[in-house]
């Protein structure tokens, strides 16, 4: 039997346009704990590595200490359960899918491509947005945060999930949005294609990438090269 085609996607930024509602969850708690708000445009320079990671390099940014510095473990663990809290409850109110995503995937099926997804959001999160988004049912596996004890940038996170797939790492393309799916993928002998705008503060130039693209209209012209 012939390997399938597998494509891994990052969520946040790639798929999803999740910022304003992760802006909303991190200003609730900011406010909460007494540290400055963020705009939408601010919050996608800082996800990608978890909501702890986010919180910390919005403190960082502020306050000049990082999240792991925090006196009181106490307190960190208040705030990012409180932001998780936050963000499950109000996780689609205004994200949106980035254009093209549903056609690329309806394209993906009918192509007998085998799709799943590689975040740093936790699992359950992440299930529970693709599914009130609509798309969950495109993906035969979804990895986040949480799913092993390894994430994103470690390349173990991809290729865990394509053998889970049954897939070939040799078969297998990730699209991104950040250095830390692109370094991931790159470590483990993947071609990437970048989204972008994404969520980095890093210009795409600074990104590793095979292809770079604005949206998902039309990449199927570039997935056609790797069939």
């Amino acid at each position: 039997m012939t390997q399938k085609f597998t494509i891994l996607f990052d969520l946040d930024g790639t798929l999803v346009d999740t910022a304003p509602d992760l802006m909303h969850a991190h200003n609730h708690v900011m406010k909460k704990f007494g540290y400055p708000t963020k705009s939408t445009d601010e919050i996608r320079n800082l996800v990608g590595q978890g909501a702890g990671a986010m919180l910390g390099r919005s403190i960082w940014g502020q306050a000049k200490k990082e999240f792991s510095k925090v006196q009181d473990k106490k307190i960190k663990g208040e705030m990012v359960k409180d932001f998780v809290d936050f963000y499950g409850k109000n996780i689609v109110n205004e994200s949106t899918l980035i254009n093209g995503v549903k056609e690329f995937l309806v394209w993906c099926k009918n192509e007998n491509i085998s799709m799943g997804v590689c975040t740093n959001k936790q699992e359950h999160l992440a299930i529970d947005l693709l599914k009130k988004i609509g798309i969950n049912d495109f993906f035969e596996y979804v990895a986040g945060h949480n799913t092993f004890e390894y994430c994103k940038p470690d390349p173990r996170h991809l290729t865990s999930v394509v053998e889970i797939l049954g897939g070939d790492i040799n078969k297998t393309l990730m699209i991104g949005d950040s250095e830390t799916d692109a370094n991931a993928a790159k470590s483990a002998g993947m071609p990437v294609i970048l989204l972008e705008d994404g969520y980095t503060e890093k210009k795409t130039t600074e990104i590793y990438h095979n292809y770079l693209v604005k949206d998902f209209i039309g990449i199927e012209k570039i997935v056609l090269k790797y069939l």
